[in-house]
Formats: structure tokens, sequence, C-alpha cells
């Protein structure tokens, strides 16, 4: 098989835009958590979310460019800029076939819709947006990634609600392992901190009503934990080749060497441990290795009763007795929850705890629960060099994608 490489990354989130940043605020147990300014919670149970602050989408893509594209599509626009940077991969006209793009929205364009419909509703149909369309659809994302970057092989965007991010990631892997491309920009975005959105989730009673306190309400695995904290942003990486990536003189950060995902054929909303347990299986089997050689699982971890418990059953039936010495976190204690944005984030914390040894916490972990029983860094960045890197993400639908990274020591 094709060995495939991670030679750029570049993020958007509530604690940092650019890798440097939000690696530094990782480390330190920064919240990005905060009450909500944008739009009136008066009458919601829930009124916090991490949003992305000091963001301008004219430092990456042309101003009137970006009247024209979604929230979500600018967050791509942006991290897929900072990573193409860090990959210095030039996609010249002899090489453009054979790059491709893959970023997925959970949502997609939920606020340009809203939006829309205001002035329709207020204004009449005349007065809807020519660009309300490529505006609001979820593949605009890689649509605008593709343009910009001249990218002309496989493009695509998966929708798997919250496994997004991670099933681009894991399909251009694919891809390119089978030689449909010599490199792919992948990903996940999402940008859906509105009204309808909030709505949607508080009837669901999904989400954390802790806004009194914002930044100790997303606590994954605690036991007072009591939902989600909805976040917003983008995480990209760039794959290349091996050879293609060292014939450019590219840096390499990391390998990508395991992919699995699975269904849970079993709710709507609610997680199946068997349907975790089946995609980290199958990851583990892609790479060729067994549990016992993880050293860090950055868990889906989002802080809801269930769910938590639930990876910890699945993490329990796929490690054994290694479960028990394999560290583990979730970094949206830090970030809430980014949706489909989430496993694009966490693949760079995961390559960024590969190649520094370090391993950022789960913050907010003050009282044991005892149906999450593992080791889950608690509060504190720790020390560990690891040769082996997880990622999980799961999603509404039942849909789990885990990915799995080598360090690259050469």
């Amino acid at each position: 098989m094709r060995r495939v490489v991670v030679t750029g990354m570049g993020v958007v989130t509530p604690i940092g835009i650019g890798v440097d940043p939000f690696w530094e605020a990782l480390l330190e147990g920064r919240s990005g958590v905060r009450l909500i300014d944008r739009f009136d919670t008066s009458e919601m149970q829930t009124k916090i979310a991490a949003t992305v602050e000091a963001f301008a989408a004219e430092d990456f893509m042309d101003r009137k460019e970006a009247r024209k594209t979604d929230r979500f599509v600018q967050f791509a626009v942006a991290a897929a800029t900072m990573a193409m940077r860090q990959s210095g991969l030039q996609v010249t006209e002899d090489i453009a076939p054979r790059v491709g793009v893959n970023i997925g929205s959970g949502i997609g364009g939920l606020a340009t819709l809203e939006d829309q419909h205001r002035i329709l509703m207020e204004r009449g149909p005349k007065r809807v947006s020519p660009f309300f369309i490529p505006m609001m659809i979820g593949n605009m994302a890689s649509g605008q990634v593709s343009i910009l970057f001249g990218a002309q092989g496989p493009s695509s965007a998966p929708v798997s609600a919250c496994a997004t991010g991670s099933n681009s990631i894991g399909d251009a892997f694919s891809i390119i392992q089978r030689d449909a491309a010599d490199a792919m920009i992948c990903g996940g975005a999402e940008a859906t901190i509105t009204p309808l959105a909030f709505a949607g989730f508080c009837s669901m009673k999904a989400m954390s009503e802790r806004n009194d306190a914002p930044e100790r309400a997303s606590r994954p695995f605690d036991s007072l934990r009591d939902g989600f904290v909805m976040g917003e942003g983008a995480g990209i990486l760039v794959l290349e080749e091996l050879e293609f990536a060292k014939a450019h003189g590219a840096h390499i950060l990391a390998e990508v060497v395991g992919y699995g995902m699975s269904g849970d054929a079993f709710h709507l909303v609610q997680p199946d441990p068997a349907g975790a347990a089946r995609a980290m299986t199958a990851a583990l089997r892609s790479a060729h290795l067994e549990p016992s050689a993880i050293g860090y699982i950055n868990a889906h971890g989002t802080s809801t009763p269930i769910g938590d418990a639930s990876e910890t059953k699945a993490i329990h039936q796929v490690f054994g007795d290694a479960a028990e010495k394999v560290a583990i976190s979730s970094t949206k204690s830090m970030t809430g929850h980014l949706l489909g944005a989430a496993g694009g984030i966490e693949a760079v914390a995961s390559i960024l705890a590969l190649r520094t040894g370090l391993l950022p916490p789960t913050i907010n972990f003050e009282a044991a629960d005892p149906g999450c029983d593992l080791d889950y860094i608690p509060n504190t960045a720790r020390s560990k060099d690891i040769d082996y890197a997880m990622s999980n993400s799961f999603g509404f639908g039942g849909h789990n994608a885990t990915l799995v990274f080598r360090r690259v020591t050469s």
C-alpha cells in the first residue's frame, strides 16, 4: 500500500487561530467557552458556546469573495491556507489533476439559511440573494478550496454529523492509498452557533445549561457533566503520498496508518458502544497494530452523560487489559464540540501530541464517574513519548470514524 503522510495543518478554533496558538491553549487547559452575545438567548436554556473570536475572513480571502461565502466556508479557506502554506505544496498545472479536496461539514451554511429565510418572510422572494444556494450548501468548503488552490483531483464533501471531519481525513487517506491522488486537502468546517441550531439542541436537552460558569461547562467524563457545549471552526490537513512529499521537500509531520468506520444501526442520537468499538477495531486492523501500541486516544468525549460512558465501554471492549494503561483526553473540554469540524482539529491535536510528547488534558475533571473509569489526563497536560495516537469521532445517526497516526522521527 502507498504510504500517506501529513505535511500541513491549519486550524480555526475557539481557543486560537493557527496551530501554535491552538496548541499552547490546549496545553494550558484554557477554555474557549463564553456567554453568547451574537443573538438573544433569553428564552433558551443554554446561553453559552465556544465561539471563534477576532476572525477576519479578509485575512485569508478577497473581501468581495468573503461576502459571498458562509462563515463555515471562510473557516475552511483560512485553515486550508495555513495548512498549504506549511506543506509547501505548489499546485502546478502538471500535478493539479493529482491533488484533491475532501472537506466536509455536518450542517453547512445554516447561518445563511436563517438569514435568507428572514429576508424571504420580511421582504419577499425577489430579495433573496442569488448567492443563497451556493453559500448554504455543505460542499462549498471543498468547492472554494479547490478553486483557490487549483486542485483538480478527487473532490468531495462527506456529511456524517460529528464524524464528518474524521471521515473526510480517512477517506482522503484511502484515496491516496489506492493511487487516485498524490495529495489531498482534507478535514472539516462548521459554523452553526445560530438561533435555530441552539433552539433545536435546547429542545433535545443535549447541551450543558451551566450558564453561570461557562468555562466549566464542558466536562467530559466528569460525573457532573450535563451536556455538550457547541463550538465552531475548522481543522484541515494536507495529506501526501510519502515519495511525492519527499520530492518537493515537504517536512513530514506524521504518518496516517489507520482508518476505521462503522454504523451503529441502533438509534438516531443514542450511541451504541459496539459500533464505536467496531470503528476502533477496524482502524487498528488497518494500521496492523495491537491495541497496546496506542499511547494516546483523543476521545470523542462530548460531555454528554450517555456518550462519554458509551465511549468508555467501547475502549474497554477493544483494548481489554490495555485500556487502563492508555492515556485518554477530550480536548472538547476546552474547544467545545465543533460538530463536523471536530475530527479535523482533534486530528491536529493528536499529531501534535505525537510530535511533542505532550498530551493535552481533559479540563474540568473534578469528580470520578463509576461509568468512566479510565485515565482521562485530568486537568493538567502530561509528558509522555508515544509512537501511535488514535482519534475518535462519533456522530448522530450512528456514524463512527477512527483515525490512527504514527510518529515520524526522521
